[in-house]
C-alpha cells in the first residue's frame, strides 16, 4: 500500500466528493463528513511526491467560481458517487465543461469511482461508459472503483497520477 499520509496517524480519504484527513483508527468506522463550502486545500504524499490538493465545492452557487483554480493545475481529481445515478448526467456535464478550459488543457484525470462497498452501486465500467470517457482523447485519464471509507483503490488511483508526472 502506497504511503498517503503527511503524518503516521492520519490517512487520507476521498468522500463525498471531499479529501478527507482521517485518524487511521477510524477508517473502518463510519466517517460522517458535509459539503465543501468555497475550498480548502491540502498536501499529501504519495511515493515521496508531494500534492497540493484544492478540495472545491461542487454546490451548484460554487460552480462558476472553479476557474479560478485552474492555472498550473496538472490533475483533475473527481470522485464520483456511485450509487447517485441522478448526479451522472450534472457530473458529466461538468467534467467536460472542465476539460473544455484552456488552462485544463494539460491536465490528466481521474476519477473515483467511490461507495463501489454499496449494494446497487454502479461499477467503473457502467459509469466511464455513461461519463462516455473513451471519447476523451486529449487528456490522459483513469477511472478507480474506490471505497472511501476502507481505503480500497485509494492508493491505486494516486499511485496512477504519481505515474503520470513527466509523461505529458
Amino acid at each position: 500500500m502506497a504511503e498517503m499520509s503527511v503524518s503516521e496517524e492520519f490517512t487520507w480519504a476521498f468522500t463525498g466528493g471531499r479529501v478527507e484527513r482521517v485518524p487511521t483508527s477510524l477508517m473502518n468506522e463510519v466517517v460522517h463528513t458535509s459539503p465543501t463550502i468555497g475550498s480548502n486545500v491540502e498536501e499529501i504524499v504519495v511515493k515521496n511526491t508531494h500534492f497540493l490538493m484544492w478540495d472545491i465545492g461542487g454546490q451548484e452557487s460554487l460552480r462558476s467560481s472553479w476557474n479560478t483554480y485552474y492555472s498550473n493545475t496538472e490533475f483533475i481529481i473527481l470522485v464520483v458517487d456511485s450509487i447517485d445515478r441522478e448526479r451522472l448526467a450534472i457530473t458529466k456535464e461538468e467534467l467536460y465543461r472542465m476539460l473544455a478550459h484552456e488552462d485544463l488543457r494539460k491536465a490528466a484525470v481521474l476519477i473515483f469511482a467511490n461507495k463501489q462497498d454499496m449494494k446497487g452501486c454502479m461499477t467503473a465500467a457502467e459509469i466511464s461508459k455513461y461519463l462516455t470517457l473513451s471519447s476523451i482523447k486529449d487528456h490522459p485519464w483513469h477511472i478507480q472503483p474506490c471505497c472511501a471509507l476502507t481505503g480500497e483503490g485509494l492508493c491505486q488511483g494516486l499511485e496512477w497520477m504519481t505515474s503520470r508526472i513527466g509523461v505529458r
